[in-house]
């Protein structure tokens, strides 16, 4: 991707956890760079093991999370039985 003549590569953020001091960690890399098979942890130790985050994503800032009607459910009350 390209953007004003600098070339923007995607990063993603991968999290790592330690088996032998169990520290977690991040590794940023390009989204287009295969896995490595080792990645070793702050302290040096290699036995590590990638951890899978639950994301949740919603809403912008265009979009103002608004609070739930007060009765009558989800729609107010008029379709709801």
């Amino acid at each position: 991707m390209c953007r004003g003549g600098v070339i923007v590569v995607p990063v993603a953020a991968y999290e790592y956890r330690c088996r032998e001091c169990s520290s977690i960690f991040e590794v940023r890399r390009s989204v287009h760079e295969s896995s490595p098979s080792v990645v070793p942890c702050p302290a040096g130790h290699a036995d590590t093991s990638r951890v899978f985050s639950a994301v949740a994503v919603g809403g912008g800032a265009s979009a103002p999370m608004t609070a739930a009607p007060a009765a009558g459910g989800c729609c107010g009350g008029g379709c709801c039985s």
